[in-house]
């Protein structure tokens, strides 16, 4: 494979995160029962007219914005004519020319780990197609219509990517962005970020590029490495065999991890593409778009360099907060209203609350207090004023909600300890075991995890940090 090289654009569908289709009010909520959603728009009857839902186009915009591309002032919808089962109109609302956004790019690291630019095409706006399900114990296909008309984003790439590594990387970059930006969920189970490869090789040195393939509607990032791998390995041995490569589209069958043949590649004047009767060109203000400039959050990647030069936070820190703009939202204000030592405080973050946000998938919306309820949590911790070991039982008690955190931290705090009792505890510790004395006062500190469990073996409930300090003046006066 040396001798060859791989040449990949990749065709990303992102779901825009709307509660009504592009065209139409259908709902665009997942899991109805098959052709529920479908309205007389959605399947082109006879009579009824597109209406273009306005929150797209803020949402096209803002992906535009955050990829440094062109906004165009004037953008059409155009119809894509082709027919298929699951296209009931037989054409697709989509965009050739004037598409909404043109340009832009994100960075990637590539193959040898050194950063690489990768341009975006362009940006288009269009409706989703239905669903074929195909039934080979009824021998049959079923078409369930639910998805037709759901927005769609399409981002086109250049032809830059020269692995499936950094297929993997580009798609993982486009995917951070848009669940940031919250213009789509990037539930790829459930069909919300998918994409299209167009796959070619030739050989090294060679100007001309070799005829591609399209593997289709791959929702994983394992797949789509698996499934380019597997067709830049099927190109190679094509061409070494003596024979052509065929233009056309295939898919990926993540079972037996291969690509097969689905239909020959349509090109582009196939599709008859012609403006939209029924749709009125979009027309974009400037001051329309620098208003959505202004409201853009801080990308991905500006959070990371923030946060990795003032906190100085390591890969695993960063890849938890950055991995929801909920978690960085929660952080930035835990931040800014804690007192205590930065890491201390996210590093609190990371071992309490982050599992029980990110298991219960808790919204911040729900409990606007939250962030200001942990930090006096972690004060009182810190003051020695509640025990450590209740951390987490006290965010179970702050997310139910029905105690204001005073009440809940008074109800902890009151755990009573006899100081004589631990005192002469200690004392009884340290007098019957001399060797671990010696190597604490030779300078292992650590041995006080040692003196500190044989404490709490004893005394059941006692704060560990009030038995910690003890043992520290017991061995010093030793």
């Amino acid at each position: 494979m040396n001798d060859w090289q791989t040449t990949i654009g990749l065709e990303i569908h992102v779901q825009l995160l709307t509660n009504s289709k592009i065209f139409s009010s259908s709902s665009t909520a997942y899991g109805s029962k098959p052709n529920r959603q479908a309205s007389y728009v959605d399947v082109g009857m006879p009579g009824t007219l597109p209406v273009l839902n306005k929150s797209v186009i803020k949402k096209a915009i803002e992906f535009g914005l955050a990829i440094n591309g062109s906004i165009s002032k004037k953008s059409i919808f155009a119809r894509k004519n082709y027919f298929y089962p699951d296209l009931p109109k037989n054409y697709q609302i989509s965009q050739l020319d004037l598409p909404i956004v043109e340009g832009g790019f994100i960075t990637i690291e590539g193959d040898k780990g050194i950063l690489k630019k990768i341009n975006i095409t362009r940006a288009h706006l269009e409706e989703d197609a239905g669903k074929s399900i195909h039934s080979e114990q009824n021998n049959c296909t079923y078409i369930d219509l639910n998805r037709a008309g759901t927005p769609l984003l399409e981002i086109v790439s250049e032809p830059e990517i020269s692995s499936a590594l950094e297929a993997v990387q580009y798609m993982k970059k486009i995917h951070s962005i848009v669940t940031f930006l919250q213009i789509c969920d990037g539930n790829m189970q459930e069909g919300s970020f998918r994409c299209d490869a167009n796959v070619s090789i030739n050989k090294k040195g060679d100007k001309q590029l070799g005829t591609r393939t399209e593997l289709k509607n791959i929702n994983s990032f394992k797949f789509v490495e698996k499934a380019i791998n597997y067709e830049i390995r099927r190109q190679i041995d094509i061409v070494e065999e003596g024979s052509k490569v065929i233009q056309e589209t295939r898919l990926y069958d993540e079972e037996k991890d291969i690509t097969k043949s689905m239909r020959s590649k349509e090109e582009a004047n196939d599709y008859r593409y012609f403006p939209d009767p029924d749709l009125l060109p979009i027309e974009i203000d400037s001051d329309y778009i620098t208003q959505i400039k202004s409201d853009l959050p801080d990308l991905p990647d500006v959070k990371e360099k923030y946060y990795r030069t003032e906190y100085n936070l390591t890969d695993e820190q960063l890849n938890i907060i950055l991995n929801k703009p909920s978690f960085i939202k929660i952080v930035d204000e835990i931040l800014d209203i804690s007192k205590i030592d930065p890491i201390k405080i996210i590093n609190y973050f990371i071992s309490s609350l982050y599992p029980k946000i990110n298991k219960d998938n808790f919204s911040l919306d729900e409990n606007p207090y939250l962030p200001k309820s942990f930090c006096e949590t972690i004060d009182a911790i810190e003051n020695g004023l509640i025990p450590k070991h209740s951390l987490k039982k006290i965010i179970d008690e702050i997310f139910l909600n029905k105690d204001s955190v005073s009440e809940i931290l008074q109800k902890y705090s009151s755990e009573e300890h006899d100081d004589d009792l631990i005192d002469q505890t200690i004392s009884d510790i340290i007098e019957n075991n001399k060797k671990q004395v010696d190597e604490y006062k030779s300078g292992k500190t650590k041995i006080l995890g040692f003196f500190v469990g044989q404490v709490l073996k004893n005394i059941k409930g006692v704060n560990p940090s009030i038995v910690k300090d003890k043992i520290i003046k017991a061995l010093n006066s030793v």
